[in-house]
């Protein structure tokens, strides 16, 4: 007999980023299975976003705002 499982959750946290110059960046994404910490995950996701902009300014040669 076969059992139902659970579909996989895979969907994708999205942020809408706010620079301090007043850009913005819409559907920042953080990928499911992301390890963040339990007690702050404003500052895991912080952390992880800031490292997504540096990794995209590098591959494309242009620098990422404050």
């Amino acid at each position: 007999m076969a059992r139902n499982m659970k579909p996989a959750d895979r969907g994708f946290l999205l942020f809408d980023v706010v620079y301090q110059d007043g850009t913005r960046t819409l559907h920042s994404m953080v990928p499911p299975g992301t390890a963040l910490d339990p007690f702050d995950r404003a500052t895991s996701i912080c952390t992880l976003l800031e490292r997504q902009d540096r990794k995209t300014a590098e591959s494309s040669g242009t620098p990422s705002a404050a």
